[in-house]
């Protein structure tokens, strides 16, 4: 174990890539994709060390990529975006491509168990990450997390976006807290149908495909994926930054919805003070919004079809599936249009020019 941005982290070198996961609350970066001629590294570290906000719970100090929220969001008996986003990770097993850890859900009402399982496949630029929870019982909201780092690129150079959804809004509410001097763009509460065409809290509306956009704000949005077919056998989404793509699929059945965090200097007070620039959060959540647990369970969009919480139960175990991968793409490509399989074994990544890249991806990992 190495100390990287301060936090103590297991690593794991191959071929295609060298990543990071902190040891406490499992947050993965930096991660550096070893592409034919150049090396990319998409995912976010936070502008501040963990030591300079020790009275902070781990996931603001720590604060990095991705990492699993269970409960998803803000808690009132327990650490925000759950204990696996904040406490320790007890590592189980290191392989010549794998990581697998564990941890134990303490607040569960029965002991609960979940295991961290990080998997790299020969030839191929991606991470396979597994989440089995076990013998947990009730209700409960949660996500993945993959913040990337787009501070480097001019505005509306990089490009965002989704596989198609049935429903979207912008949060319902004040996402930002004004008390505190912060700042949101989007109107609070709005339905939309495009992703170039979301609602400004001034008038008029916004498009949320190019990033970065509007400096001094922090926003959230969230779409309720579509269901797949069997041509389209899972869901996608995508930021393309300068000369590559990231991309993230997954079964959404286990994640029915994609929360874009959209973070550009919104947040005032500790630690943000205004430096969290750039960033944007690809959130793949089973969740209302960013709301924690109890809120969640409230099925708030029933009559959408759209679950906010699934049910957990003792002696049965749960395994979420995500891939999260890179490639190169032309200079021409413009934001992802599509993600496809194939064969098996490969996905066609198509970009609004019409050109299209050929990736060797195992998607049925999460089918």
């Amino acid at each position: 174990m190495r100390e990287i941005h301060g936090a103590a982290s297991h690593q794991l070198a191959t071929p295609e890539l060298d990543l990071a996961l902190t040891a406490r609350g499992g947050h993965l970066a930096p991660v550096v994709f070893h592409l034919p001629g150049r090396d990319v590294a998409p995912y976010a570290l936070a502008p501040w060390q963990p030591a300079e906000f020790p009275d902070l719970p781990p996931l603001l100090s720590v604060l990095r990529g991705d990492f699993l929220c269970l409960p998803f969001g803000g808690q009132t008996d327990g650490p925000p975006h759950g204990v696996p986003a904040n406490g320790d990770w007890s590592l189980l097993e290191t392989g010549a491509r794998s990581l697998r850890l564990e941890m134990a859900l303490p607040a569960a009402p029965t002991p609960a168990r979940v295991e961290k399982i990080l998997t790299v496949r020969p030839g191929q630029h991606a991470i396979f990450a597994e989440h089995r929870i076990s013998n947990l019982e009730g209700n409960f909201n949660y996500g993945t997390h993959p913040i990337l780092d787009l501070s480097g690129l001019p505005d509306g150079a990089g490009r965002v976006t989704t596989s198609a959804f049935n429903w979207a809004s912008t949060f319902p509410g004040a996402f930002s807290a004004p008390a505190a001097g912060e700042t949101q763009a989007l109107a609070e509460g709005a339905i939309f149908s495009d992703l170039r065409e979301v609602p400004l809290a001034a008038g008029g509306s916004t498009d949320l495909t190019r990033y970065p956009a509007r400096p001094g704000n922090d926003d959230l949005v969230m779409m309720a994926n579509a269901p797949t077919t069997a041509t389209q056998p899972f869901a996608w989404s995508a930021v393309v930054l300068d000369g590559y793509l990231w991309f993230a699929l997954k079964n959404p059945m286990d994640f029915p919805a994609t929360l874009l965090w959209i973070s550009h200097g919104g947040r005032s007070a500790p630690p943000w003070h205004g430096r969290h620039l750039g960033r944007i959060g690809v959130e793949e959540v089973c969740s209302y919004f960013s709301h924690g647990v109890a809120v969640s369970r409230q099925d708030l969009l029933a009559a959408e079809g759209i679950p906010t919480s699934r049910r957990f139960t003792r002696g049965e175990t749960v395994s979420l599936r995500t891939i999260q991968g890179v490639a190169l793409v032309p200079e021409d490509f413009g934001a992802v249009h599509g993600i496809s399989p194939r064969t098996e074994g490969v996905v066609a990544i198509i970009g609004e020019s019409g050109r299209e890249i050929i990736v060797a991806l195992d998607w049925q990992f999460v089918v």
